[in-house]
């Protein structure tokens, strides 16, 4: 049973085209064409990013990194790095009222007592400790030293105040330790004294390693690994990743203002205490600074915002941002696509969101796409087009064009090109009743010899038998030989015409090869001199730098080319400027502007002698003006061609059409003369 397939109109919840090379090299075209440089044409679609053939928008890093901007923006527009401790110092305030109240239900209780000496010594109690509670200091750290040696009224307030400091120990470890690693969290005692040996075993892989010697990092990550749930293959990568997170607090420490980082350190001294681990901490970072300068171990941020951090969230946030910086550094500096393959896209993920990241997920793999597809690959060290991406961009500009064309401008193309003539196709058929019985003697015989070895005979001669003639085929003549005049002077680009005129080349040489395989296609670029151009060459053809028109140059090469060709013989050219330079009889380019009267004349003396050689010259004049107009009208005049005066959005309508016509009149004649 076959299978059956119903079509309705997309609606938007279908399936669609996923994006693939065949997709991006069309996007790709413009740029190829242009620029004449595959790597530079990437690097463009790159930034500004791709539509596939769903319609659907691939970001590019310009647009990716505007997001960056106004992501970091946000975040230090939004958050107060002042309140790191803002929580502690509240819930130390609320255990300094608590006191203060406990202090009042004392001096209370014994002034009701009775007792005039208990209430004597509660009141004076009570003045001693209100004093010393009215001069506590106002920053976090100073309060912390003075309730340390403080004598509480309240057991509660004293109980809470222990515990608060046990907390502050730990988010004071807990920092240290995330520096490093991102596993451990509520560490023990036992924890604790496992980082101080961790610590100590990591110094001594890197200073081995700074030696040059086997740093035992395989034993190390045995021993320590669950401190490292990333995973690291080697102490290279393991030491990157503990330098991004201590770049990370010390760009903490330095967004912070003078009073805010002296008070975070006198916090430290006093309730770490383990001088040990802070120096092993000291000498990690200073090593670490040395060895990845890239970090940006100086680089702050100025949070504007009113919503306060806690540490763990200041924390998160200086990581964020580092993250963002990174990112940043990397899609501003990417060269190509692979090098965004660098990219964490988790991190690009959570940063920016899942349509972030599977859009440099694309970009990153559109290099390797391409090189699959076998349209670019890698000559050294740079990227160029394969012959089938050079005969795609032909197809794809040759397919734009005609888009640009009505049905009744182009129509349908269509040669018969068998039959009697004056040319032989280099191939044959079977002999039929009626055609001309021109033999071809190789073929023939070997069809005897092969007709006899079936049969089992192998006696000599071969003798032939009607069915094993084969004749010659023959074509009609309709063959073209076409030189391309291309101008590549500094005009074409300042005025827009050079990417038209280029696309129309390689339309036309796509055309050529594929539709009329035995026509003739040439290619002659001129500027301040002319010179000869292969099709492969084409593609990467950009203008020249330098002022001049060379004309004359350019029909010697044309007709030189031709000289060489059977046919009808034609030179199509596409200018935008009077001719302005020739070769001197001593063989020096002259240039000269506005004409010098002896640069018309040798031109026009190579068109005589075009037109003696039975050459037509076709013109096109882009954005002609008069003197332009006049001396192309003189040049038509003398050769017998045809002008055209046109703009570069209807050039390739007018060469293709001007050429498909050609074909078609040259046919017809053909079709007469048989």
């Amino acid at each position: 049973m076959s299978a059956r397939f119903t079509y309705s109109a997309w609606d938007g919840t279908q399936t669609g085209f996923e994006f693939d090379a065949d997709g991006a090299f069309d996007e790709l075209t413009d740029e190829l064409l242009y620029h004449g440089d595959v790597d530079a044409a990437l690097r463009r679609m790159m930034q500004d990013g791709m539509t596939d053939r769903d319609g659907n928008q691939l970001q590019g890093l310009r647009e990716l990194l505007e997001k960056l901007r106004a992501e970091r923006e946000e975040r230090l527009a939004n958050s107060d790095l002042g309140g790191v401790y803002d929580e502690i110092n509240d819930e130390l305030n609320d255990i300094l009222d608590e006191e203060r109240h406990a202090i009042d239900n004392a001096l209370r209780d014994a002034q009701n007592s009775g007792d005039e000496r208990r209430a004597e010594n509660a009141e004076a109690a009570a003045q001693d400790r209100n004093m010393r509670l009215d001069l506590m200091p106002d920053d976090l750290a100073g309060k912390v030293r003075e309730l340390d040696s403080y004598n509480f009224e309240s057991a509660e307030a004293k109980q809470r105040f222990e515990q608060l400091m046990e907390k502050l120990k730990e988010q004071l470890m807990q920092q240290m330790v995330d520096q490093m690693s991102g596993a451990m969290q509520n560490m023990s005692p036992e924890d604790m004294a496992r980082v101080k040996d961790m610590m100590a075993a990591l110094n001594e892989m890197l200073e081995k390693h700074q030696r040059g010697e086997d740093p035992g990092f395989d034993e190390f990550m045995q021993e320590f690994g669950d401190f490292f749930p990333e995973n690291p293959e080697n102490v290279e990568e393991l030491l990157e990743q503990m330098a991004q997170r201590m770049a990370a607090m010390q760009a903490m420490m330095n967004s912070m203002t003078p009073e805010q980082r002296a008070q975070l350190q006198d916090l430290s001294d006093q309730l770490m205490g383990d001088m040990d681990l802070q120096w092993q901490m000291q000498q990690l970072s200073g090593n670490l600074q040395q060895m990845f300068p890239q970090m940006q171990w100086e680089r702050s941020y100025d949070f504007e915002g009113q919503d306060p951090m806690g540490f763990s969230q200041a924390m998160q946030a200086m990581q964020d941002l580092g993250d963002i910086d990174q990112l940043e550094n990397l899609l501003r500096n990417a060269s190509s696509p692979s090098a965004l393959a660098e990219a964490d896209m988790d991190k690009v993920r959570n940063l920016m969101g899942d349509d972030a990241a599977k859009s440099l997920e694309r970009l990153a793999e559109l290099t390797k796409q391409l090189e699959a597809a076998g349209l670019v690959e890698q000559k050294e060290g740079r990227l160029e087009l394969t012959p089938k991406g050079l005969r795609k961009i032909g197809a794809n500009a040759l397919r734009e064009l005609f888009s640009n064309l009505s049905k009744e401008m182009a129509g349908q193309h269509q040669l018969n090109e068998q039959g009697m003539g004056h040319e032989r196709t280099y191939d044959s058929k079977e002999y039929e009743y009626g055609d001309p019985f021109q033999l071809d003697l190789n073929r023939t015989i070997r069809n005897a010899i092969r007709r006899q070895a079936g049969e089992g005979s192998t006696s000599m001669p071969v003798r032939l038998s009607p069915d094993d003639f084969e004749i010659e085929r023959m074509e009609h003549l309709t063959r073209s030989s076409t030189v391309l005049m291309l101008d590549l002077s500094l005009s074409m680009p300042m005025r827009d015409n050079f990417l038209p005129a280029k696309k129309v080349a390689m339309a036309l040489h796509h055309l050529i090869s594929t539709q009329f395989p035995r026509d003739y296609l040439g290619i002659v670029g001129f500027s301040e001199t002319a010179r000869i151009l292969t099709a492969e060459q084409l593609p990467e053809v950009s203008w020249d730098f330098v002022y001049g028109t060379n004309m004359h140059h350019g029909f010697t090469l044309a007709r030189q080319l031709l000289a060489r060709e059977s046919g009808n013989k034609q030179i199509i050219m596409i200018t935008d400027g009077e001719p302005t330079a020739h070769i001197t009889p001593d063989g020096y380019p002259f240039f000269n502007y506005p004409p010098a009267r002896e640069t018309v004349e040798a031109t026009l003396r190579e068109v005589v002698r075009c037109t003696k050689s039975q050459i037509r010259i076709n013109t096109f004049g882009l954005g002609a003006d008069g003197s332009l107009r006049a001396f192309i009208e003189r040049m038509t005049q003398m050769n017998g061609g045809r002008a055209f005066f046109t703009t570069p959005e209807n050039l390739g309508d007018y060469v293709l059409v001007d050429f498909l016509d050609g074909k078609r009149q040259q046919a017809r004649a053909g079709r007469r003369s048989a």
